[in-house]
């Protein structure tokens, strides 16, 4: 019997093995630009990196979305090739050139075979220094903005993420988490060509390679295409501090009809370079990490409430959170709240087990070498090291750090940043159908619609004509597609006394509204549609302002798609 017993039992972890990572190397040029260059001949192959230590929390308070325009916008010209120049000219060497931008930092990336290091190189410093950003691209992107920014708020975890970044950090700029149309109008030319100007400088960047290369070639080469770049003044990181947190708060955006509810549960929690990572790194994979975490286990595994619970460490460069999170049937939303806050009042009051440490260490340690394996995964770590003022040995010391983690420290940083009491309690779904279901779990409950302005608590009534008069009628509404195309609606509403009925028709097909519950601000239903012969549902939830109707239409297993209009008159 012993010996089938030690037949099911898992083996042992093997021994970690030691980490070979190649030797970096770095040198300042005369303008400020500091160069790491990582030899690493084991393939053909090169991977570049132009990081700089401003981001999307830089942009100008009056343009968010800025450096997200910039970087979008760094290869669609140069001053010596057009956009579809670059394209071809990126194809020809098969290779990859692109850009994009954080909170905290911004990043040009390359790579190509080795054969073509010097091509891509050359063509990756045109793009970072002599972009011309042509009147006709920045049109185009202002354009492809916007339709991406009403994609967006269709989406209920676009609106969860956006709510909790403005609630949790208040006036710093980390608060910001998308553009809003004003500021694409905004956005010029012009203050694109200054802000790439005063972004852009040598004394703010690094520049990595890692690959098939030699460390003295390639000097030669970074020195001659960035030796006239400029230093100039850097911006730094001069934020108000994010609001503190006192008492527990709930703040729902109101999204009504919705079968499912987004769950954000957040805390003040750490920067990146605080002491208290890794021991919080550690108790994030106990917690709600991956799908063997208490989370997880507790309300799909065992609850059925959700397809997954996790949480997550937002640990950046000035300010952090910590997250709990999940996606949850309507009805269930406050047992969830309930599993929720059973499960951070547990890891904050109970030390964790020997086994749960254990597993979370074997975790961390194995995953993180995978992390290394490729080059662009190896320099994407370094730049995160630079960008974040880590250790230089970072890479080294990590799995050490992890295992040094003790169950004594997991709780420490327990009670420091799981707060329960404290948190922001930020949900997305049908406003009626959860207020009640929030009360027990927060001292005040504020409510917003889709736009992210404060409203009245929604009451999902359904037979008030007074109320009714501001849907009732005939509306002209744009329907959005996931590829950019509008299709054209009409949306017909009137008030019985059963609540709201109407149909739409359109180049999909008609439908008819059945009854459908609304309140002062916002209505929400279901339509029964026949699409060539087939008998569809979709849901559909909007707001009137102002003579104006924005909402979404979602039909059966496929994304919601939003839509805008304006009453017929």
């Amino acid at each position: 019997m012993s010996q089938v017993q030690d037949l099911l039992k898992p083996p042992p972890p093997l021994p970690v093995r030691p980490l070979k990572l190649p030797t970096a190397s770095e040198t300042l040029l005369s303008n400020g630009l500091v160069v790491m260059v990582v030899e690493d001949q084991r393939l053909p192959l090169v991977s570049y990196r132009l990081a700089l230590k401003t981001g999307d929390a830089h942009d100008p308070p009056e343009l968010p979305g800025l450096m997200d325009m910039l970087t979008g916008l760094l290869t669609e010209g140069t001053q010596s090739r057009t956009s579809r120049e670059i394209a071809d000219e990126v194809a020809r060497l098969g290779a990859t050139l692109q850009a994009g931008a954080n909170s905290d930092y911004t990043t040009v990336a390359a790579s190509s075979l080795s054969t073509f290091s010097e091509n891509i190189l050359e063509l990756m410093a045109d793009v970072a220094l002599k972009p011309v950003f042509p009147q006709n691209e920045v049109e185009l992107t202002k354009q492809n903005t916007k339709e991406s920014l009403k994609q967006q708020r269709a989406q209920p975890s676009f609106l969860a993420s956006e709510t909790v970044a403005r609630v949790m950090f208040g006036q710093h700029p980390y608060s910001v988490t998308a553009p809003t149309p004003e500021s694409i109008d905004a956005t010029t030319r012009d203050r694109l060509v200054e802000f790439h100007r005063s972004m852009f400088v040598a004394n703010n960047a690094v520049f990595l390679v890692a690959g098939d290369v030699q460390k003295t070639s390639i000097l030669q080469q970074i020195d001659a295409l960035f030796a006239k770049w400029q230093p100039g003044v850097v911006a730094g990181d001069h934020f108000p501090n994010p609001p503190p947190r006192t008492s527990r708060a709930a703040y729902i955006v109101d999204r009504p009809g919705s079968a499912q509810t987004n769950i954000v549960i957040a805390n003040t929690a750490i920067t990146r370079t605080s002491p208290d990572y890794f021991p919080m790194l550690v108790l994030h994979t106990i917690l709600g990490a991956n799908a063997s975490s208490r989370l997880f286990m507790n309300l799909r595994e065992e609850k059925g409430y959700t397809y997954g619970a996790y949480s997550s460490l937002d640990a950046r460069r000035t300010a952090g959170t910590f997250r709990a999170t999940a996606e949850v049937r309507t009805p269930v939303t406050g047992d969830s709240l309930k599993e929720f806050f059973y499960e951070l009042n547990r890891i904050r009051n109970e030390p964790v087990s020997e086994k749960e440490i254990a597993d979370a260490k074997s975790y961390l340690t194995g995953v993180f070498p995978l992390r290394l394996e490729t080059q662009e995964g190896l320099i994407d770590q370094l730049v995160q090291i630079k960008m974040f003022g880590l250790p230089h040995n970072y890479l080294e010391i990590y799995r050490n750090r992890i295992q040094a983690v003790t169950i004594e420290e997991i709780q420490d940083v327990a009670q420091k940043y799981v707060r329960p009491e404290e948190t922001a309690v930020v949900i997305v779904g049908d406003g009626a159908e959860l207020k009640d279901q929030v009360k027990p779990y927060a001292e005040e409950i504020e409510f917003y619609n889709t736009a992210g302005k404060r409203k009245k608590q929604p009451t999902g009534e359904s037979n008030s004509p007074a109320a009714a008069a501001a849907f009732a009628g005939s509306w002209s509404l744009q329907i959005e597609t996931p590829l950019g195309q509008s299709i054209p609606a009409t949306l017909t509403l009137f008030h019985t006394k059963h609540g709201l009925s109407g149909k739409v028709t359109s180049e999909m097909g008609d439908g008819e509204l059945k009854s459908a519950t609304f309140d002062d601000a916002s209505f929400a239903g279901k339509i029964a549609f026949d699409i060539a012969g087939h008998a569809m549902e979709a849901q559909i939830g909007g707001a009137v302002a102002n003579e104006q109707m924005e909402g979404s239409i979602s039909l059966q297993n496929a994304p919601a798609l939003p839509f805008t209009g304006s009453r017929n008159s």
